[in-house]
């Protein structure tokens, strides 16, 4: 299995894109009225959404041993140079969603990029793309149309520039997201440059009006988003001060706390935050730019630890979370 999967990814760059093989159904989503039941196929499908003027697609995975009502979304992005066919493999959530039952999504980015796409970060990307952020809310109110999932329970997780993409969804749309999972990407703002030419997040970028659960995961020797900060200008302040920018907004009253959690991997926490969201970080000493748990082989892009699982991860810590938007204090 592993050497099949290293095959697969054998010309990784930043996160290269794969032919992998197309869905084994087609179904556009009804745009029109409430179905009693799920209408989506079970298996895979790729459902079509009209989004800017454009026919955006994602591909949709509705395990056969679901009920036909309302299921969990479970989004996860792609990385730049990507595309959701790989996404689904490197996640594997197709197989975690037949374990616990939920809805799993894997949004098709726009923009072309080398042999895959990339996301439309807004701040960062530039401004001649699509509206992602937009494609996102019409792709979670086209599957609601579908009867198959719950818009009130919605996990969004994304690697690298996919990351990054449901950080920036996440300050702007903070109903729409029950807790987010981003790997090796988590942002809380766009990159600017204070007094000393360091880089911090711009509060006025990242200003969500309700607290988000957020968990991330990210490898101490990433070399594409470094830990610590530094890269490419998209990136810039590093991922502890993403972590504790997040617990800034969720207005936490404890942490940064830190536990032991294996051999190579500690949990960075805060807690005490408004709503019960919480803040927490999976901290993997000597891992590269790769999804933990992941059996792809990320080549050069550093050693892919097995010591956790950022997809079952993700899954238990909204769980944790899921009637987080039902906390909240209305008015």
């Amino acid at each position: 299995m592993r050497a099949r999967r290293a095959a697969l990814l054998a010309a990784i760059t930043v996160t290269s894109s794969l032919a992998l093989s197309a869905p084994a159904h087609a179904a556009t989503a009804p745009h029109q009225g409430q179905p009693t039941s799920c209408t989506l196929p079970t298996g895979e499908s790729t459902v079509t959404v009209a989004s800017g003027g454009q026919e955006r697609t994602a591909i949709v995975y509705r395990p056969a041993n679901t009920h036909a009502g309302k299921l969990p979304v479970y989004l996860t992005l792609h990385g730049s140079s990507s595309r959701a066919s790989e996404q689904v493999a490197v996640s594997g959530i197709e197989q975690s969603a037949d374990r616990h039952g939920f809805l799993a999504v894997a949004p098709q980015g726009a923009m072309a990029l080398d042999r895959g796409y990339q996301w439309n970060v807004p701040g960062v990307t530039g401004t001649s793309g699509p509206d992602d952020e937009q494609y996102l809310t019409d792709l979670l109110d086209t599957l609601a149309a579908t009867g198959c999932a719950d818009p009130q329970q919605v996990l969004a997780t994304g690697y690298s520039g996919g990351g990054r993409m449901v950080s920036q969804y996440a300050c702007d749309h903070p109903g729409r997201v029950t807790a987010i999972a981003p790997v090796s990407g988590l942002r809380a703002g766009v990159p600017v440059a204070d007094d000393s030419g360091a880089t911090r997040p711009d509060p006025a970028t990242c200003a969500p009006k309700q607290p988000v659960p957020v968990v991330t995961f990210h490898g101490t020797a990433d070399p594409v988003n470094p830990y610590d900060g530094g890269g490419q200008p998209y990136w810039g302040y590093g991922t502890p001060t993403a972590l504790a920018a997040w617990a800034e907004r969720d207005h936490c009253r404890t942490g940064p706390v830190t536990a032991h959690v294996s051999e190579h991997v500690d949990k960075v926490a805060y807690g005490a935050c408004r709503g019960g969201s919480d803040v927490e970080l999976y901290r993997v000493e000597g891992d590269g730019h790769t999804w933990p748990g992941s059996d792809i082989d990320f080549g050069p892009m550093g050693p892919v630890t097995q010591e956790i699982n950022a997809t079952e991860l993700a899954w238990q810590f909204f769980q944790d979370h899921r009637h987080h938007h039902a906390d909240l204090p209305t008015g």
